[in-house]
């Protein structure tokens, strides 16, 4: 194998699950640094990698190779950095968020492909990532040319074109609620909800996995950007604010000891 990716495709020596981050609480991993303008035309691959040295490598790899990239070190970053890339490699094993909430996070808002590049070899953890919403799985370490044939097949599948601006959303409907990710406006019955910027986010996030219980650590990280700490009440908070402004406290669903779930009237 080429030793220029011998670096890229071995797992790290840190790539094991621990049971808890691997930085200090409230001391966030510093973002991946940017690689210049992206060529024009060329498609965006965000790099979610814990291991700032692989990420490196790899990164600099997809650019000789055609790529544009940007990186994000942590769940919460890539949680928000997904919009603007055309495709995702994910690494499950993230210092804030498991790789599998954060699959989930942007499949239940994006029909981005989803990659996952990881030390995890087992089948269950495949399984699992499949049905979190990864388009491939890959496991380390792995020959760089064919994590590049598995881009361009999930690519070609995808029929993805670079686009000239972030996708804003799709509109989400649940009900007689509706929220325009796009025109950030939720109506209820037709008439406007007057909400901020993060009553919005949160609301957008429960609605667009109707069903499913968001962890309160994922709400953290994707609504506040901030995995790190509990930060007081600041969700029950919020939760309280929004089910006043939707006239019902059955809009939001509390599952005690995990998260909230979007409800009805």
């Amino acid at each position: 194998m080429n030793r220029q990716y011998a670096d890229l495709v071995a797992p790290s020596p840190r790539r094991h699950r621990s049971h808890g981050p691997l930085v200090p609480a409230g001391h966030p991993a510093r973002p991946a640094p940017a690689y210049g303008a992206p060529r024009a035309g060329a498609l965006n691959v965000l790099v979610v990698e814990n291991d700032p040295r692989a990420a490196d490598t790899l990164r600099q790899g997809l650019v000789r190779h055609g790529y544009a990239t940007h990186g994000a070190t942590t769940g919460a970053q890539a949680l928000r950095g997904h919009r603007e890339a055309d495709l995702v490699l994910l690494d499950l094993d993230l210092p804030d968020l498991d790789g599998l909430e954060v699959c989930r996070g942007i499949r239940a808002v994006s029909d981005l492909p989803i990659i996952a590049v990881t030390a995890r070899g087992s089948e269950l953890d495949c399984v699992l990532c499949l049905q979190a919403g990864s388009d491939d799985y890959l496991v380390k370490p792995y020959g760089f040319r064919e994590l590049l044939a598995r881009m361009e097949a999930v690519l070609r599948r995808a029929r993805v074109q670079p686009a000239a601006e972030p996708d804003a959303g799709r509109t989400v409907a649940h009900g007689p609620l509706r929220i325009d990710p796009g025109a950030r406006t939720a109506t209820l019955d037709g008439r406007p909800i007057d909400l901020t910027r993060k009553e919005f986010d949160l609301l957008h996030l429960l609605a667009s996995q109707p069903g499913t219980v968001i962890p309160r650590r994922q709400i953290m990280a994707q609504v506040w950007d901030d995995a790190w700490s509990p930060r007081g009440r600041t969700v029950d908070t919020h939760v309280g604010t929004l089910r006043g402004k939707l006239g019902s406290s059955a809009w939001i669903v509390t599952v005690r000891g995990v998260g909230f779930r979007i409800g009805g009237p």
